[in-house]
């Protein structure tokens, strides 16, 4: 087997490297290799087996969303987990926690140790052993504050040659830009006046994967994650790294070689480790990294938020129907990352192509009317265009492109019900569990827009929430938390189970799920508007011979010649099989 995993390794860096001797090449894979900590025990590389099922449910957070004097973050959240979620998630996704200087940790400084002000690597390793743990490799760019970057300025290694350098002269206008700043920074070196290239901002700079030393150093880092526990790697905005001077740089053949070469050692490493590509692109492009199922074992469905939050606030479901329909089903150890909130904003450019520019407006002015912000991407015109709102999920969902309402609630779970019931793997923002709303003092501290959505809780005081039942917090919090105790019993919610549209008027939105052994289905019928809805049970096609239940309510439907009358924003979860 391994010399299967050589010649594979090698085929990878034939297309990333093709200037490289073949005897400088097969060295190289053995270095590579050895960094990963391979050993000649390898067992045989596989595709097509799923490392997830029903049970896996994520929550997504920051190391510091919840503090307490004296208390170190990383272990304030590990007790919260333990005390609030365990039996109910079993996977946590914890934003960067390494030392950084701007982005809330997605520019990074040190790749190879734990902010010091959230923790260390023990917590990071008592989290990965009572849950499964995702975590970020921000792979495109790292800090201006890095010591590679000073390296680099130095002109000494580990450093030289890490960065992308380009010139004012070059032609870079089909550069796509998820920003507005420059693209090139002016830096001085020991050799002189050169050009950097920054995507994201001036602090973040760009990393050279045409140097095979700075492969070297990623797979090295890769290594020590799996060794601390780390289960799930998120490429963060792995779309841009790879540039090409007159391209877009963008999802370039070598991105997607990256992705492959890095599966292929992870899997070696550790069967069962994931990889999932953070891609935050046209729908199209995004599902592209799914490769022929050896590239992303999960890509995220970054078209979900922008759909699902425009059908809630329009009482409509054309759109959301129309992306459901065009989806492929994912192939066997692929998988979809179903989200609708996250630490960064509701992306738009998910939604180009699939909402008109007049859909778009009208999601924008709702959106800035519960109080949310726009964040804006440069063209290569030299306009701006909207490139994500920026707004707690909770408050986007107050109301509807007639304002504010009463169903501010009910439209929130009915948001989550959904995204449960989808093909795929849920992950639900901490934020989203704990119904926070919009922070307009960390917009003013921070002077960001994303840190809308990036509250801090003192958590004594979300414990008194919690403990309340009168608290909105506590509602929210346990209705969600009732409902992903349901749906981690139901195998057909399995991520890869068959998922079917139906079509029940623009003001339901339906889909079918069958388990893969094909014993169980679940009807998800979802009310989407603020006016009751009267579904003809005929119109669904349950099988006669079975009886049916909602597994929400628990109510039986004996006569499906009769109706099923949904109050606003209702959801059912109508099965032929509940006793999981």
């Amino acid at each position: 087997m391994m010399d299967e995993l050589r010649f594979r390794v090698i085929s990878h860096l034939a297309v990333l490297y093709p200037k490289q001797a073949e005897e400088t090449r097969a060295l190289f894979a053995d270095t590579l290799i050895h960094a990963m900590g391979i050993g000649d025990d390898v067992k045989p590389l596989t595709q097509y087996q799923n490392h997830w099922d029903q049970q896996d449910v994520y929550v997504i957070t920051y190391g510091d969303t919840l503090l307490s004097p004296g208390v170190k973050p990383l272990s304030c959240l590990h007790q919260f987990l333990n005390k609030h979620l365990a039996g109910t998630i079993n996977s946590v996704h914890i934003l960067p926690f390494f030392p950084y200087s701007s982005d809330d940790g997605f520019s990074v400084i040190d790749y190879m140790e734990v902010n010091e002000a959230l923790g260390d690597w023990h917590d990071i390793e008592s989290i990965a052993a009572d849950f499964k743990l995702m975590a970020d490799l921000v792979i495109n760019h790292c800090s201006a504050e890095s010591r590679w970057f000073k390296n680099y300025l130095s002109g000494v290694k580990p450093g030289h040659n890490y960065f992308v350098e380009a010139s004012p002269a070059d032609d870079l206008s089909d550069v796509v830009r998820p920003r507005t700043s420059p693209l090139l920074k002016k830096v001085v070196t020991n050799e002189g006046e050169k050009h950097i290239w920054c995507t994201f901002s001036h602090d973040q700079v760009d990393l050279n994967f045409e140097n095979p030393d700075l492969l070297l150093e990623f797979v090295k880092i890769i290594k020590w994650y799996l060794d601390s526990g780390i289960a799930v790697f998120r490429l963060d905005a792995v779309a841009f790294i790879w540039k090409v001077v007159g391209t877009t740089s963008l999802n370039l053949p070598e991105t997607h070689e990256i992705v492959r070469l890095l599966r292929t050692l992870i899997e070696a490493r550790k069967s069962d480790a994931v990889i999932i590509t953070e891609t935050n692109i046209p729908n199209r492009e995004n599902l592209s990294y799914f490769g022929n199922a050896n590239e992303a074992h999960v890509v995220y469905n970054f078209s979900l938020p922008p759909l699902l939050i425009n059908a809630l606030v329009t009482g409509c479901s054309h759109y959301l129907k129309n992306w459901l329909m065009s989806m492929p089903p994912a192939q066997m150890g692929t998988t979809y990352f179903n989200f609708i909130a996250s630490h960064d904003g509701i992306g738009l450019r998910p939604a180009e192509g699939l909402l008109s520019d007049e859909e778009i407006q009208q999601l924008l002015d709702t959106m800035m009317a519960f109080g949310g912000e726009v964040s804006w991407r440069a063209l290569d015109n030299g306009e701006n265009k909207p490139y994500e709102i920026n707004i707690s999920l909770f408050d986007a969902l107050k109301g509807t492109v007639n304002g504010e309402d009463e169903w501010q609630v009910e439209r929130f779970v009915c948001a989550h019900l959904i995204m449960l019931a989808l093909e795929g793997t849920p992950a639900i923002y901490i934020h989203s569990l704990l119904a926070t709303g919009n922070d307009y003092e960390r917009i003013k501290r921070t002077g960001h827009n994303r840190s809308i959505n990036r509250h801090q809780w003192d958590y004594a005081e979300l414990e008194k929430h919690l403990n309340s039942s009168s608290s909105i917090h506590h509602k929210v919090f346990n209705r969600l938390k009732r409902m992903i105790d349901i749906r981690v019993k139901q195998p057909a919610f399995h991520p890869n189970a068959i998922q079917y549209t139906l079509h029940l008027g623009d003001g339901v939105f339906a889909f079918w799920r069958q388990s893969l052994r094909r014993d169980q289905s679940i009807f998800a019928i979802n009310n989407i508007t603020d006016q009751p809805q009267d579904i003809p049970l005929t119109s669904i096609n349950l099988v006669g011979t079975d009886e049916w239940v909602d597994l929400i309510t628990g109510t039986r439907y004996h006569d499906l010649h009769g109706s099923l009358l949904l109050a606003p924003y209702q959801s059912v979860w109508l099965t032929n099989k509940s006793e999981y």
